[in-house]
């Protein structure tokens, strides 16, 4: 279970569906899942820096989500693949180039010169790096519709849900205590809290007392 694998914190949502959940449920939730699958970054498009999509829950390179459905929970993560080039680095290696540069040549690159070497250090360090993986569990019990998705970037939890709602033709609603008093039209001087509560009732009886004393 997500618990076990997950990030600490989660945020919770409502699925509410357009479309009744067919009888077939596990087909139905390997086709939605795959509509969005993860795809690997291409190192040969040099524009694609980051890559998100559903993987299964117990294997991060697996597209398949045979085994997403258990019970009545739909289970399956968010990864994430983002490769980043340190300035630094690029740096480093375009005052290297510029240094031998004006050596062997006797004048500094120009402007335009230092753009395109730095472009293509840039890529060529890209090239050699690493993608870093996030992987974010998701848990979604498909009776009583509850969301759960283990997450602690906001930005994340907003990508995680939208490609919920669009896989899965679903809208997601906040299970906080002002999305629910929302939609239940709970008047917002309900929410406020008491004068108990701010210590109001016992700035008063201390003054009374005083009073008396």
């Amino acid at each position: 279970m997500p618990v076990l694998g997950g990030a600490v914190t989660l945020s919770r949502f409502r699925a509410e569906q357009a479309r009744k959940v067919p009888s077939d449920v596990r087909r139905w939730l390997a086709r939605a899942l795959a509509s969005n699958a993860f795809e690997p970054l291409d190192p040969g498009r040099a524009e694609e820096d980051r890559a998100a999509g559903f993987v299964e829950l117990e294997d991060r390179d697996a597209t398949e989500f045979g085994r997403a459905l258990e019970g009545e929970y739909a289970l399956f993560a968010w990864r994430v693949d983002a490769i980043q080039v340190r300035a630094a680095a690029v740096k480093a290696e375009v005052e290297r180039w510029v240094a031998a540069e004006t050596a062997e040549k006797g004048r500094p690159p120009g402007k335009r010169e230092k753009a395109e070497r730095r472009e293509a250090v840039r890529q060529m360090l890209r090239q050699k790096a690493e993608p870093a993986t996030k992987v974010h569990d998701v848990s979604w019990n498909l009776k009583s519709g509850e969301v759960a998705i283990w997450a602690a970037s906001r930005k994340v939890v907003e990508e995680v849900a939208a490609a919920i709602e669009s896989a899965f033709e679903a809208k997601l609603q906040p299970v906080t205590p002002g999305a629910v008093a929302a939609r239940r039209k709970v008047p917002e001087k309900a929410l406020l809290p008491t004068a108990e509560l701010v210590g109001v009732g016992v700035e008063a009886s201390v003054e009374v007392n005083r009073g008396e004393a």
